[in-house]
């Protein structure tokens, strides 16, 4: 027989243990052990079976159990002391609040939008590193008490569970879950009743979503579901998958995250007293709809126009975008916005915003396409990307929308992305090197006494633990495909805890190359089978359900890995998640990364493996182009300029190979008289001590607080004083713009050296005649550009200089030549207003000639 509804039942607990009913839904028992020592003393082997899920726990564990401990002093003592601790975690001011007490001018709350979520197994709601990292931005935010309210999507099927066909392709499996069983909680107004959120859609219809809550330590995070019964069954499906649907479906996703989660926020500030959000943060261009909603609530109250609006709205945005190629954007075609968007239709979605206003934010070279990524940065002051490679590549990527400007004018800067030292650093690690020291990033610095034999006692001791990990589920996933036990002995024996293990675990497109390590299966037999120094590796990832490249991929390793002679080095483990992941960051020796260069915005489980002491061995895209400093790790020589991928993929191999023969495998092996390999636990100590302030999120999100929410909000409060005044002055200042833009001309240039010859370090004098069409002098900035030239008398390296007017149209300015060789100069006009956050920001620009 077949329920026709699923519910779960949550345990009732005694009185005396009511506070772990709250130390379960406040999900910073994720990172925090000794709550997760609370919860396993309840009972250790429930506490294994349900994968160390407290609430699951808490339904599982015998009645007769709870009563024991209700009556244990010591128990409920020990309760106690952690939710004590809990309460002053989430009361006492922390380093967010000592900034704002110096003065800093932060915001009393950012809402942060993202898709997904990964904040710990028990709560699927992610895909991939772009889910881990907000995770680990909510995380740490918390810690340092940034008020932050993270705004996304619940999927009644989460992301696909992987397995395996019996001939190794990947077969994709929705779990349903019931949001009653998760750490979840649902905003409710002060009667008790349920808060909807309603989004209007076309024909007439509404699409109803309620919200979920789940506590992060100190930061709400709001999950919008439209699995509710006022909706109908199309409707009702909107949050059903992360990242599945056509493009209605995805469209109604984002109309959701982006408008229905603004709206949800405002419900939720107003029945907590929690402050409004100042600044509003779109991880990825996916939400990015909510601009759209701020404009239409600034339309309503006070009553701006459009324009002024849009300013203001910009003024407090912040756009991440993690996409370093054309391809990975969002984009739908406009016919399909128009449709949702409509203003004339009887119930419109955005009351008051013209469609065509719409339309043309997310406007690209393709009339027909609405450009999603184009509307985050229109809609934001202040852009990133997510690694100073990747700030070069999506400048260059975007330059379009700022003709006229150099590369590095963009105004596109980088946050490199960190990962929660908490959540991915092994907790014996933690013990022995200080906890404090490893939240902090202070990594091995102060922790001398810390012997490279004990060390590296704790690092085989986690090589341990994933090899034992790797057998149990490398059975499971041989079981899956229809082998039986009696097959499967030789499962026990797999992998050897004494060998060089190398990790690669990360989603697979192509562009991360799962099977670079296959270019040549003769080289590779020869490494993993070596008698005296062999190499055993660990595969793990998941494809896009419609990507069958990548699919492809995950069959030629798992056909690989599969084969008799090899199986015992070579393993690929399905249904990679953040369980398996923590086994893997922590007992490899080795972190693999294969990316074509350029093409990995950031790649941060390299990350996750340098806080525990692994060494990298990646190609030097992403996090590592930036943190790689010769002695924490290998770099994989790259072929740039090959333009047949084949050869380059080639080239590439033989160099891995290469590294690992000549440079890895030796070093591991090489034992000084005590047993410990000393020159490789002199880089895992150096790789502790480097990497670890680098690559935590916790600098990943002072980065963005002092460079991006503090600046927004300072920047939001001058545009909204006095009822939008500054909002209003800009808005009129880019219409008078505007209007007189396409006749500013820069007539006559000229330049006088003192001397006969230009000489580095020498002056030049730059005059030009400017006519600016009416403009004031004060509304612009002219420039003098002076830098290289190459052969097609482009400038770049250059440095500019503001000219002073002179009168009667004419500038002048002294200049210092910043190069020898061949140089140039050029004169150019800018706008410039004090609530601009740089010259390039409108993207107006006009040269001479």
């Amino acid at each position: 027989m077949r329920a026709v509804h699923r519910f779960t039942v949550r345990a009732h607990l005694p009185e005396p243990l009511s506070a772990l009913g709250t130390l379960a839904t406040n999900l910073r028992w994720a990172w925090h052990p000794p709550t997760q020592d609370l919860f396993a003393a309840v009972d250790p082997q429930v506490w294994a079976s349900v994968g160390g899920d407290p609430l699951r726990l808490l339904a599982e564990v015998p009645a007769e159990r709870l009563r024991r401990l209700a009556e244990d002093q010591d128990f409920l003592a020990r309760t106690r002391a952690v939710d004590d601790d809990l309460r002053r975690y989430l009361t006492m001011p922390r380093w967010y609040q000592q900034r704002r007490d110096e003065g800093a001018g932060l915001p009393a709350s950012i809402a942060y939008f993202s898709m997904e979520f990964g904040l710990t197994e028990a709560l699927p709601n992610y895909s991939g590193g772009l889910g881990v990292l907000a995770g680990d931005h909510l995380k740490s935010a918390s810690d340092l008490g940034v008020p932050l309210i993270g705004v996304g999507l619940l999927y009644r099927s989460g992301y696909f569970r992987q397995a395996l066909s019996e001939e190794g392709w990947q077969v994709e499996h929705y779990p349903v879950l019931d949001p009653s069983g998760l750490p979840l909680e649902v905003l409710a107004d002060a009667a008790g009743r349920p808060v909807q959120i309603r989004v209007a859609m076309p024909a007439g219809r509404t699409l109803h979503a309620r919200v979920w809550k789940a506590q992060v330590g100190r930061v709400p995070l709001l999950l919008l579901d439209t699995d509710v019964p006022d909706n109908d069954d199309d409707l009702r499906g909107t949050t059903d998958r992360l990242y599945g649907g056509d493009a209605e479906h995805k469209i109604r996703q984002h109309i959701l995250a982006g408008i229905g989660g603004m709206r949800a926020v405002r419900a939720y500030c107003e029945l907590t007293g929690h402050p409004q959000p100042e600044v509003f943060h779109t991880n990825e261009g996916h939400a990015g709809f909510l601009g759209l909603e701020r404009i239409r609530e600034l339309q309503d109250k006070p009553g701006l126009e459009f324009d002024q609006a849009m300013v203001a709205v910009r003024a407090g945005t912040v756009f991440t975008t993690h996409t370093p190629v054309p391809a990975g954007i969002d984009r739908f075609p406009v016919d399909l916005v128009r449709h949702y968007f409509d203003d004339a239709s009887e119930q419109p979605l955005l009351p008051g915003v013209s469609a065509d206003r719409v339309v043309a934010l997310g406007a690209e070279d393709n009339p027909n396409m609405f450009n999603m990524a184009h509307m985050g940065l229109r809609l934001a002051q202040r852009a990133n990307g997510v690694s100073e490679l990747h700030g070069e590549v999506i400048r260059k990527m975007f330059r379009n929308l700022w003709p006229g400007f150099g590369v590095e004018e963009i105004p596109i800067r980088s946050v490199t992305n960190g990962v929660h030292g908490p959540t991915w650093s092994a907790r014996e690690l933690g013990k022995l090197l200080g906890e404090s020291e490893m939240d902090s990033g202070a990594g091995l610095r102060g922790m001398e006494p810390v012997s490279d034999s004990l060390l590296w006692e704790l690092r085989c001791s986690l090589r341990q633990r994933l090899v034992d990990e790797v057998r149990r589920r490398l059975r499971v996933a041989w079981q899956q495909r229809g082998a039986s036990d009696l097959e499967l002995g030789w499962c026990d024996s797999v992998f050897d805890p004494e060998v060089l293990t190398i990790g690669f675990a990360r989603r697979v497109p192509t562009y991360k190359r799962a099977t670079l390590m296959l270019r040549d299966t003769d080289r590779l037999r020869e490494l993993l089978l070596d008698s005296e120094r062999p190499v055993q590796i660990v595969v793990a990832g998941k494809s896009h359900p419609a990507d069958e490249a990548g699919k492809a991929m995950i069959q030629r390793v798992v056909r690989f890995a599969d084969q008799a002679d090899v199986r015992h080095r070579i393993v690929f483990l399905p249904d990679y998640d953040m369980a398996l992941s923590r086994y893997l960051v922590s007992g490899c020796d080795v972190w693999l990364n294969t990316p074509v260069r350029q093409l990995e915005a950031c790649g941060t489980s390299g990350m996750k493996a340098a806080l525990n002491g692994v060494l990298n061995l990646s190609v030097r895209d992403g996090w590592w182009d930036e943190m790689y400093d010769g002695h924490n790790g290998w770099a994989i020589p790259t072929a740039e300029g090959v333009t047949d991928p084949s050869r380059r993929d080639d080239l590439e191999a033989a160099a891995l190979y290469e590294l690992i023969s000549e440079h890895v495998v030796p070093m591991y092996y090489e034992r000084n008289s005590d047993g410990v390999p000393g020159k490789w636990m002199s880089m895992v100590r150096h790789t502790l001590a480097s990497l670890g302030p680098q690559v935590q999120a916790s600098r990943m999100i002072r980065e963005y607080v002092d460079g991006h929410y503090g600046p927004a909000a300072r920047s939001m409060r001058a545009m909204a004083d006095e009822d939008f005044r500054g909002a209003r002055e800009i808005a009129d200042y880019r219409d008078r713009l505007q209007a007189a833009w396409n006749r500013v001309r820069v007539g006559d240039t000229e330049m006088s050296v003192d001397d006969a010859t230009p000489l580095l370090g020498g002056q030049v004098t730059v005059r030009a005649r400017v006519d600016l069409a009416g403009l004031d002098p004060s509304d612009v900035d002219v420039e003098v550009v002076v830098g290289r030239v190459d052969d097609a008398d482009t400038l770049h390296d250059f440095v500019a200089a503001s000219m002073e007017p002179m009168g009667e149209g004419r500038y002048s300015v002294a200049v210092t030549l910043p190069h020898a060789g061949p140089a140039g100069y050029t004169v150019r006009v800018l706008p410039r207003h004090r609530l601009l956050s740089g010259a390039a920001e409108l993207g107006k620009v006009v040269l001479a000639g």
